[in-house]
């Protein structure tokens, strides 16, 4: 099992990473600013529920199938990007409306907590990350890998909730700030399009 020294030093890095810019804190970050804090921690959520696939996968080996699959690979980012290119096509669509009587109705829940979801699975470099780094804190000696690599897991979702959770929630508040403003939201729903679209280019061209 781990040992309460590796426990912790691997949760510090954790907090680190997780507070590296990349695509899923941008993705945190938009929809909440977007939608509002709520929304946005449903969105972590999907995340991490998705992170807990990768950890399995990690665990029983099925990571890498993706490191030696040059073809499980390139369909997987594919259809990231696909999906990252649907949700700029919808921020580029989106009316600005600073009337709260005729706004449309938000999205649902199991609609935000799925785009998380789908976002976190369908990135192969979570899966190859994953594979290279979590093997690097457990030891045959200590028990079984399997289940140090799911403790591990679990220490990096709770590290990710807890920075993509204040994510959400400073970008909520900020979200809420310029629902009022038709401007602002223009600007936001273009800046999110673009985000969102750069992030696809980025994945799509990714190689191992």
């Amino acid at each position: 099992m781990l040992t309460p020294e590796i426990a912790l030093s691997f949760f510090g890095i954790a907090i680190l990473l997780a507070l590296a810019p990349g695509p899923d804190n941008v993705f945190v970050l938009m929809q909440s600013a977007i939608w509002g804090r709520r929304s946005g921690m449903l969105v972590v959520l999907g995340l991490c529920t998705g992170l807990v696939g990768h950890t399995v996968a990690v665990a029983v080996g099925l990571a890498a199938l993706f490191a030696a699959s040059e073809t499980a690979f390139t369909v997987l980012k594919l259809a990231g990007a696909a999906y990252l290119i649907y949700l700029a096509w919808g921020a580029f669509r989106a009316r600005p409306d600073t009337h709260a009587a005729s706004r449309p109705p938000r999205q649902s829940n199991a609609t935000l907590y799925r785009r998380g979801i789908v976002m976190n699975l369908t990135n192969p470099k979570v899966s190859l990350f994953f594979l290279a780094f979590l093997p690097q804190f457990t030891s045959a000696a200590r028990g079984s890998v399997a289940l140090q690599t799911l403790s591990l897991g679990l220490l990096f979702i709770a590290a990710t909730l807890l920075v993509f959770g204040c994510i959400a929630f400073f970008s909520g508040v900020f979200g809420e700030l310029i629902q009022r403003s038709a401007k602002a939201q223009r600007l936001l729903n273009y800046f999110a399009g673009t985000v969102f679209l750069g992030l696809a280019a980025k994945l799509a061209f990714a190689s191992r």
